[in-house]
């Protein structure tokens, strides 16, 4: 099972406006496919948690690994136009499922200097629930600047920080496989997010299904702006 850095340059599309982003497919190995299922973190919340080796198989393990590789950072600030983004520490987060109230139109905290999302779900229903959209709105999930991306098997997207760099998607509810690679500014940035997440997923466990009552009636156009 490998992802390789090379594989992010067939097919993918990179737009420089309004801010630098890329979206590639097909950048797993489709017989790593089942092993990267079966050993996928079996988190009891829903949301974005961060990576620990003891939660994952060694197939995540193994991925998580290549995805947080120089080689891997620094071709991706190559297509985003980030020089030598492996200089900047390195924040891997997970996540198994939404709630509704997830997906809000945001632009990620200034903290960050690029993201990059892998995708794990084998399928996706012909719905645009849950399909990522980046945005030149901060208030109109509509305003798409690329057609939205489903999160399928193999997928990657992956953009800079800006003060512009709107994204979110329709509410949705339910399984959503996805691995998050953030450059960050500095080594402080990591812990104070990793504490955070921490602490969220404990939450979350004492919440159990009240977590997923909070937001749920949110508009589609509902933003948290960092």
């Amino acid at each position: 099972m490998t992802l390789l850095t090379d594989r992010i340059a067939p097919a993918t599309v990179v737009r420089d406006a309004p801010f630098p982003l890329l979206v590639a497919t097909d950048v797993l190995d489709r017989d790593a496919e089942q092993a990267l299922g079966q050993d996928f973190p079996q988190y009891r919340g829903a949301g974005f948690f961060p990576f620990a080796s003891s939660d994952c198989g060694p197939a995540m393990n193994t991925l998580v690994g290549e995805l947080t590789t120089p080689a891997f950072a620094d071709r991706v600030g190559e297509l985003l136009g980030i020089e030598r983004l492996s200089q900047y520490p390195v924040l891997v987060t997970i996540c198994r499922a939404l709630n509704l109230r997830h997906g809000t139109i945001h632009t990620d905290s200034q903290s960050k200097v690029a993201s990059a999302l892998v995708y794990l779900n084998p399928e996706w229903a012909p719905s645009h629930a849950g399909c990522l959209r980046f945005l030149s709105a901060s208030n109109d999930i509509e305003a798409l600047v690329a057609p939205e991306i489903k999160p399928v098997f193999g997928t990657l997207t992956a953009f800079r920080r800006t003060d512009n760099s709107f994204h979110g998607h329709l509410p949705y509810e339910g399984e959503r496989r996805v691995i998050q690679v953030a450059w960050v500014v500095d080594a402080a940035a990591v812990e104070r997010k990793t504490r955070r997440g921490r602490f969220s997923r404990v939450i979350k466990r004492i919440a159990g299904r009240l977590d997923g009552w909070f937001g749920k009636g949110r508009d589609k156009d509902a933003s948290h702006l960092d």
